[in-house]
């Protein structure tokens, strides 16, 4: 069977704290051709719709009280954490 058609979808819920979330998502579409891997390209949307909901996450995150005093107690148990680094959020 040849699948023409991949799609993705991927959602993230945040505490922000004061019994406060926030969920976002992301789904993506892509018509697969001839030559490309439907793997491939269902990597390739994973990967898409992760960064855009960690970019529309970041600064929703930064302006959380509990984010940030999240982050701060984070930083106070490790010497490797960074305040600014969003990464593994």
């Amino acid at each position: 069977m040849k699948i023409t058609t991949v799609s993705i979808s991927y959602s993230r819920k945040f505490n922000l704290g004061n019994y406060e979330s926030i969920d976002l998502g992301c789904s993506l579409w892509a018509q697969v051709d001839e030559e490309e891997e439907a793997d491939r390209v269902a990597e390739f949307l994973y990967l898409q719709a992760k960064a855009s909901v960690k970019n529309a996450a970041i600064p929703v995150l930064k302006a959380s009280e509990y984010q940030i005093n999240k982050v701060n107690s984070q930083s106070k148990c490790s010497d490797k954490f960074v305040e600014n680094d969003w990464e593994d959020f």
